[in-house]
């Protein structure tokens, strides 16, 4: 809702500014800069989680913080997406499981409906921890849309 003034020449101007468009440069202000960096690596991470869930995307995020301080954010783990970018030995193959899940999702069902029986450790592993992000998601109502809705 937009609040409108009449001005001493009868125009109506707004009285907030509303959703404005900011120059994107640097923050001057260590404690500025570094509330922003502590609010904006929260949302960072949400998003990333939000997508992991939502499209089975593996994802990892590595941040540091002005104080050097290191913060990371990984699905399935930072380390498991690390070795398979750099093509390490011991990295799992989740190509089929994904392609199983993202099958079910096309035929109307959802991917936490799929079979689990003919599962891996590693496979089932990482279903888990899905079903447990998307838990979390809908306990803090951060899952929109229809498809989401609970009843």
């Amino acid at each position: 809702m937009v609040i409108k003034n009449e001005s001493s020449d009868g125009l109506m101007k707004k009285k907030t500014q509303g959703k404005t468009k900011i120059e994107i440069k640097k923050i001057e202000k260590l404690s500025y800069r570094q509330v922003t960096f502590s609010k904006r690596r929260v949302g960072l991470f949400k998003k990333a989680s939000e997508l992991c869930a939502e499209s089975g995307a593996e994802i990892a995020i590595i941040v540091l913080s002005i104080g050097k301080r290191v913060f990371s954010f990984g699905h399935p783990s930072v380390d498991s997406v690390i070795n398979r970018f750099e093509g390490s030995s011991d990295e799992c193959d989740y190509s089929g499981t994904h392609e199983e899940l993202v099958a079910a999702e096309m035929n109307g069902g959802f991917w936490w409906d799929a079979a689990v029986e003919g599962l891996g450790l590693e496979d089932l592993q990482r279903y888990m921890m899905s079903l447990e992000e998307l838990k979390k998601m809908i306990e803090a109502g951060t899952l929109t849309g229809d498809r989401f809705t609970i009843s």
